[in-house]
């Protein structure tokens, strides 16, 4: 999200501050108070926490044009990493919301925000309650495509053992399901690193979201 699309939505009168986040350095940890909203430039972010027995779950991934780090408590629910290198812009909460309250509009602007996250929690608990760990992959990944506007060649900052621990599945299954896809001809990958994507037939690979 850009400055223009930032003061749409903020306000003139509202400063923000760019910042940049190295892979895997901490935006701000579990527990810590909610004193800013984040707006990805370029970049991803991954929210996560840590369970009691060591696992850690993702409950959401963060692209360019993203809103997070908003709360209605006094403390984060969830730790955010950059997930490769990311540029973000901040902007205080308090000053947000009542620049906000001011405009005209601002109450369905800020509405528009609160139910875009909702989705993103929506859209996390339908796939973790997909019967297979295909169905699972498959919904991720056209997810992750519907959310970068259906490009040729998709980009996945996150890696397979992310894909895991927000689908609640092991490194080495995301492998062989994502294998499963390609062999059967709904993608192929691009480049060395298999973070680049092509997905070659999205009517037959959304057939394993239904």
């Amino acid at each position: 999200m850009n400055d223009g699309h930032l003061a749409a939505l903020a306000g003139n009168r509202v400063s923000s501050s760019e910042f940049k986040y190295r892979r895997g350095t901490e935006v701000f940890g579990e527990g810590d108070e909610p004193e800013y909203v984040y707006w990805i430039v370029s970049g991803a972010v991954r929210t996560y926490r840590l369970l009691s027995d060591g696992r850690r779950q993702i409950n959401s991934f963060h692209l360019p044009g993203d809103m997070f780090g908003f709360e209605n408590g006094k403390s984060h629910r969830f730790s955010a990493e950059g997930l490769v290198e990311t540029k973000v812009r901040i902007v205080r909460q308090r000053a947000l919301l009542c620049s906000m309250a001011d405009q005209a509009g601002g109450t369905t602007k800020l509405i528009r925000l609160v139910t875009q996250n909702l989705q993103h929690a929506e859209s996390h608990m339908l796939l973790l309650g997909r019967k297979t760990a295909l169905e699972k992959v498959a919904a991720f990944l056209l997810e992750m495509d519907e959310r970068q506007f259906r490009p040729d060649v998709m980009e996945l900052p996150m890696s397979r053992r992310d894909i895991g621990d927000y689908l609640g599945l092991t490194l080495e299954t995301v492998s062989r399901e994502i294998s499963i896809l390609r062999d059967a001809g709904l993608l192929r990958f691009v480049g060395t690193t298999q973070r680049q994507l092509s997905l070659l037939n999205r009517e037959e690979l959304s057939r394993y979201d239904s």
